[in-house]
């Protein structure tokens, strides 16, 4: 094994980088200025007066997303039109200025209770493009502006998982393009909350390059350090309002972190990806999109693709002008959530004797492989092949086969094959490369066997 591929086998997650990847999927939830004005990006020359979402209600948008099957969500505090769904002091451009609650609402402050409420995460997203305030494509003055602004939000809204930053950068109202302070930025939200990821443009969690729910194969988490640079997230970003970026994944570099894409790379990093995509064709409500959500099929296929393809996933739901996530939305959603614990709520593994062809000591055991997380097996390094059977002890049927590395440990499976008992003999079911945080090998029709065999090639 070159130096290289050793290093890149012993690149291991922060504890942050580690509890964002055990949510597997949350909520975006764009909701702002734009809801109102039935665009996608605002100019920031709409007057506050037409911001009143008059049947405001974060706890329905909490019940409807957990019953999605959803861990959390990430709320639009500041998109690039400017507006603050909370009244900011820096500012006169918020839901003070509006007639939300007579001028003394707090959006953030109420999706962010009632995420607490119903055991959900919460995250915010603050643009740093910002096409109403005076200040931006000034440079210092704007970036202590933007960072003052993420104060509020850092301090004031109780713990945070993650902090979502946008690579747009374009003009201003002076027709000035601002050098954002990414390191200043980062710097505030690791004094402020350290266990927050930053995400995107940020160091912990990368964007897996489209916005069509589209993910690669193999996703390695462990990936080139240039990945993480700002600049680089800003340039592939979107940069104009375009429905076909939405749609758009040829661009998408396939393969970023197998032996051929890493062999020249000196400096390697875990860098995991997150797949954003929306439940209808755009990012915020529009009304005549309210019959335009993907179906269950296709929510089924991101899902398994994504969560089962050792990334995390973002669903975007936008909440309606009338402050609450429309009907439609919330059908699909409950039923959605009702299909993943249909087809995950049996684990055929539960009392199934497992045995392997080695182990590295007698605390990594096959035994070990029971559910729990912080048990694992390992086997021994003098095993060039291993192997790990599971013996239901009679026949079962099964329709999924998920497999976990401990990522804590870093990510070194690169090629598996999984088996089935038939006839007193292992078939091949499936060959793959990664396995990482999670893989969900999702069968076309499901099987009745008695053993699995996982030969780690």
């Amino acid at each position: 094994m070159s130096d290289t591929y050793k290093i890149a086998a012993e690149v291991m997650p922060s504890k942050r980088q580690l509890e964002w990847q055990k949510l597997e999927f949350y909520a975006f939830c764009h909701f702002g200025m734009n809801t109102f004005t039935n665009k996608e990006w605002g100019d920031g020359t709409d007057s506050p007066e037409k911001f009143n979402p008059k049947d405001f209600d974060a706890e329905q948008w909490a019940r409807v997303i957990k019953n999605g099957g959803m861990r959390g969500i990430i709320l639009t505090c500041k998109h690039h039109d400017g507006f603050c769904l909370w009244p900011s002091k820096y500012t006169d451009y918020t839901v003070a200025a509006s007639p939300f609650k007579d001028g003394k609402g707090d959006i953030v402050k109420e999706v962010s209770d009632a995420c607490r409420k119903y055991g959900l995460k919460f995250g915010v997203y603050l643009s740093p493009w910002d096409r109403h305030e005076s200040t931006y494509g000034q440079g210092e003055a704007y970036n202590e502006y933007y960072k003052n602004q993420l104060r509020e939000l850092l301090t004031n809204y109780g713990e945070l998982f993650c902090v979502w930053l946008d690579g747009a950068c374009g003009e201003g109202k002076n027709g000035k393009v601002q050098q954002y302070d990414w390191q200043g930025y980062y710097k505030v939200v690791r004094e402020l909350q350290p266990d927050a990821v930053i995400s995107i443009s940020g160091p912990d969690v990368r964007w897996v390059g489209n916005e069509a729910g589209v993910c690669r194969e193999s996703e390695w988490s462990v990936v080139p350090s240039y990945l993480a640079i700002s600049e680089y997230t800003a340039e592939h970003s979107q940069k104009e309002d375009s429905k076909k970026f939405r749609k758009q994944k040829k661009e998408m570099v396939l393969d970023l972190g197998s032996r051929k894409a890493i062999k020249n790379e000196s400096d390697l990093i875990w860098f995991p990806a997150e797949v954003d995509t929306s439940l209808r064709p755009g990012w915020f409500y529009h009304k005549d999109e309210d019959t335009r959500q993907k179906d269950l099929f296709k929510l089924m296929q991101i899902y398994l693709s994504s969560v089962g393809g050792n990334s995390n996933l973002l669903l975007n739901i936008p909440p309606d002008t009338n402050g609450q996530i429309c009907k439609n939305d919330e059908l699909v959603l409950d039923s959605f959530g009702r299909a993943l614990k249909r087809k995950f709520y049996d684990r055929v593994s539960e009392n199934a004797v497992i045995t392997a062809s080695s182990q590295s000591d007698d605390l990594h055991t096959a035994k070990n492989i029971n559910g729990n997380e912080d048990c694992f097996w390992q086997a021994s390094e003098n095993d060039e092949k291993p192997e790990i059977t599971i013996d239901f002890g009679g026949k079962k049927e099964f329709d999924s086969v998920i497999l976990q590395e401990n990522i804590a440990t870093g990510q070194q499976i690169e090629e598996f094959t999984v088996y089935y008992e038939a006839g007193g003999k292992f078939k091949k079911l499936y060959k793959g490369t990664v396995i990482g945080y999670k893989k969900i090998i999702a069968l076309k029709d499901s099987m009745i066997s008695r053993k699995i065999k996982i030969v780690i090639e």
